[in-house]
């Protein structure tokens, strides 16, 4: 008797604890009439880079700590497109004492269910030696509050 693998299901909108309004454009659109598959990793960055801007975490001209993506993963359920906005969703999965793992979902408006998500993971290194380091105490501090539930108990 064979088993067929459970499909993937779309997380929620709860799922999530921050999120950031992206506005699709024009050029992200494919010639299929839906965001590119490519674009959504831009989304992915957008979200998570925004949030470490604005709690003061990541200064991308003099931060002497520069997170660098070592590994990402998409799972795409319904397609978004141009003209819709995108209500990108972020919470930490994981922090290590170098690494930390975002995850991501995205939902097309005003949908509950997400039209993609994933994850990607950030080694943080020293912007000169390229080395990693152990995260510094503000950058922790502002990824505590996204952590899920089920990590910040652990």
């Amino acid at each position: 008797m064979s088993t067929t693998p459970q499909r993937p299901v779309p997380d929620a909108r709860d799922d999530y604890v921050h999120f950031q309004v992206i506005t699709t454009r024009w050029m992200d659109n494919d010639v299929y009439r839906h965001v590119n598959n490519v674009v959504y990793y831009s989304y992915f960055d957008t979200v998570v880079n925004q949030y470490l801007i604005e709690k003061g975490a990541l200064d991308i001209e003099s931060s002497d700590v520069v997170g660098l993506v070592v590994e990402t993963q998409c799972r795409y359920f319904s397609p978004i497109a141009f003209p819709s906005k995108v209500h990108a969703g972020v919470r930490v999965a994981h922090i290590g004492n170098s690494s930390v793992r975002y995850e991501v979902g995205l939902f097309r408006d005003e949908a509950t269910s997400a039209a993609a998500q994933g994850h990607f993971v950030h080694v943080y290194v020293d912007r000169s030696s390229n080395r990693p380091v152990a995260l510094p105490a503000p950058l922790r501090a502002a990824l505590t509050p996204l952590l899920r539930a089920r990590e910040a108990k652990s």
